[in-house]
């Protein structure tokens, strides 16, 4: 194919190696969207991204910018050290829903209501997707999980948490949206959210969250297709998608 030709191409920042991530995972996608983002802003080499644990700890193997690994759930503390000490950098955070909204929870809401000039990008498939299939606080009622082999219950396990509304209520964040890539149009959405929260977050607007809701095909014990379904039938009904808050 000619150059003139060429409609679409590898993003520059995207390592050229084979993804591990199981067939019709969501991760590969936000992955692309993230780089394609930080090079056409023209970031590359001012940019800091912080994994913690589980599925999402690898985007440092496939995006070409500095990364640093945080605990468990301890992500935002880690990226509000380093944006405070590097202030003319985008520093930005990448999270499963196990990580962000329950092994960090008071990490996510007191930097989200502190306001520190990060971005949160949230991948919300509602399980525990590398340890086994675990119930997360996002797990929807009813659904089954290795830890609720009968589905869960709100009366035994609480109710499915909306984390991104609960950030959405702080002062301190300015921008909060719940996305998806299942479809071409969500992919657009998704990436211009991306690029939105990063610019607010190097104008010093506070801390902007982008959740993209997501499937988990071997978490769910589904097909790709049968889980973009289950997903559009149950996921996005509980976690609709649009902005929560846009400051």
């Amino acid at each position: 194919m000619k150059p003139e030709n060429q409609v679409a191409a590898r993003p520059r920042l995207l390592n050229e190696r084979n993804m591990h991530y199981c067939p019709g995972c969501s991760h590969g996608v936000v992955h692309r969207l993230v780089a394609e983002v930080i090079d056409e802003m023209g970031l590359a080499d001012d940019t800091i991204g912080v994994a913690p644990v589980g599925c999402a700890v690898f985007a440092y193997n496939y995006i070409d910018v500095d990364w640093i690994e945080a605990a468990p759930g301890r992500a935002p503390a880690v990226a509000t050290a380093t944006k405070r000490l590097n202030p003319s950098r985008l520093v930005f955070t990448y999270q499963g829903d196990g990580d962000l909204s329950a092994i960090g929870t008071a990490e996510t809401i007191h930097a989200a209501n502190r306001g520190e000039n990060i971005t949160i990008i949230f991948i919300n498939n509602g399980i525990y997707g590398m340890t086994g299939g675990q119930m997360a606080p996002t797990t929807l009622e009813g659904m089954k999980t290795s830890t609720t082999p009968y589905g869960r219950r709100p009366d035994l396990n609480g109710f499915p948490m909306k984390i991104s509304n609960i950030l959405a209520m702080l002062e301190g964040t300015c921008y909060v949206t719940r996305q998806a890539v299942h479809t071409p149009a969500s992919v657009r959405k998704t990436k211009a959210a991306i690029r939105k929260a990063f610019e607010n977050s190097m104008a010093g607007k506070g801390t902007s969250v982008v959740e993209v809701v997501s499937t988990c095909s071997s978490g769910w014990k589904m097909t790709p297709v049968a889980a973009n379904k289950w997903m559009e039938e149950n996921m996005i009904p509980y976690y609709p998608l649009g902005d929560l808050k846009n400051e």
